[in-house]
C-alpha cells in the first residue's frame, strides 16, 4: 500500500527561470512530480512585469491556470490573448507557444503538464520584443 503525501508549503526548493529559456524575472515553485505510474507536474509560476516564456512545446500539451495578474499566451501564428486570474488555458501537444505577463502587470499561474519518456518541453527560441508587443 502506498501512502498519501502531503508537501508542505515552503518545503520545495524555488528557482529562477533560466535566461535561455526566459525573458526578465520569473519565479518557479515547483508543486508537484510525476510518481509512476502518473506521469504529471506541476508549478506555479510567478512572471515579473515584462517577464516571459521562450517559445516551447509540451510533447503531452499544458494546461495554465490563472491564479493571480494578467498575462499574455500567443500560439504560433495567432494573436496574443490576455489571460486573467480564473482563466484556464489549455495548450495541445506539440503547438508552439509562449506565455507571461503583460508589460505592466504581474502574472502567476499553475502549469500542469505530463511526462512523455521523462521529457516535459522542448525549449525554442526567444521571444522577440517585436512579438511580445501587444498590438
Amino acid at each position: 500500500m502506498r501512502n498519501m503525501k502531503i508537501a508542505r508549503r515552503g518545503t520545495q526548493s524555488l528557482s529562477q527561470g533560466l535566461p535561455e529559456y526566459f525573458s526578465g524575472s520569473v519565479r518557479i515553485d515547483p508543486l508537484f512530480s510525476a510518481v509512476e505510474p502518473s506521469r504529471a507536474d506541476g508549478a506555479r509560476v510567478t512572471f515579473e512585469p515584462g517577464a516571459r516564456t521562450a517559445w516551447h512545446t509540451h510533447p503531452l500539451g499544458q494546461t495554465l491556470i490563472v491564479t493571480a495578474g494578467t498575462g499574455w499566451v500567443q500560439q504560433e501564428g495567432g494573436p496574443v490573448e490576455e489571460i486573467r486570474e480564473g482563466d484556464v488555458v489549455q495548450i495541445p501537444p506539440g503547438v508552439k507557444h509562449w506565455h507571461g505577463a503583460t508589460a505592466t502587470t504581474r502574472m502567476t499561474h499553475i502549469a500542469i503538464h505530463e511526462q512523455l519518456n521523462g521529457k516535459v518541453v522542448e525549449w525554442m527560441e526567444k521571444v522577440s520584443d517585436a512579438q511580445y508587443r501587444r498590438p
